[in-house]
C-alpha cells in the first residue's frame, strides 16, 4: 500500500527517526483541504514512544480540523537542521515523512495530559502551562495521529 523508499542506502535508523521526532519541535501537517487541494502547516507536536503516536493541540476549529473529520488520512513530516560534515561542503538534512490516521481527540483529561507532553518540549517559565491549561483546556483540539507507515532518509545535496 506505501511505496518503499526509493535509494534504501539512505534509509534512516529506526533510532534516528525516533531522535528526530522527540527532538525537533515541529513539522508540516498535510490534510485533505477543500476541493481536493492538499493543505499543509507547520505545527508543533509530541512522539510518544510507548505509544508510537504522534500528538497535536491548536485551537478546535479550522481548515485542518474540517480536513480530518472529512478525510482522517494525513502526512506529517520532520525535519532536522542541515549541516556539512568536517571536510565536505555539501549539506545534509535528515527527514521523516509518517503517513497515518488522525482522530480528534475528545476526553478533557486526555486533551490536558496531551498539552503537558507537547509543552514539555519548551522551555517554558514555571507555572506557564498550568496557566495555560486552566485558562484554555476547554477550547483546545488535540489530535493523535496513528502511524501506519514511516521512513526517514539523510539526503546529501551534492
Amino acid at each position: 500500500m506505501f511505496r518503499k523508499m526509493r535509494r534504501s542506502t539512505q534509509a534512516l535508523s529506526r533510532e534516528e527517526i525516533v531522535d528526530l521526532l522527540k527532538n525537533e519541535t515541529r513539522g508540516v501537517l498535510s490534510v485533505q483541504g477543500d476541493d481536493g487541494y492538499p493543505y499543509g502547516f507547520p505545527i508543533n507536536h509530541f512522539y510518544d514512544e510507548e505509544t508510537g503516536q504522534l500528538y497535536f493541540h491548536g485551537a478546535a476549529f479550522g481548515h485542518h480540523i474540517d480536513a480530518i473529520k472529512r478525510d482522517p488520512k494525513v502526512s506529517f513530516c520532520v525535519y532536522g537542521q542541515d549541516f556539512v560534515r568536517e571536510g565536505e561542503w555539501a549539506k545534509n538534512v535528515k527527514s521523516v515523512v509518517i503517513f497515518g490516521k488522525a482522530e480528534i481527540v475528545d476526553d478533557l483529561s486526555e486533551v490536558i495530559r496531551i498539552c503537558r507532553k507537547i509543552c514539555g518540549k519548551f522551555p517554558c517559565p514555571p507555572g506557564y502551562v498550568e496557566e495555560e491549561i486552566d485558562k484554555d483546556a476547554g477550547r483546545t483540539m488535540c489530535i493523535v495521529l496513528t502511524i501506519e507507515d514511516i521512513n526517514g532518509k539523510l539526503v546529501n545535496e551534492a
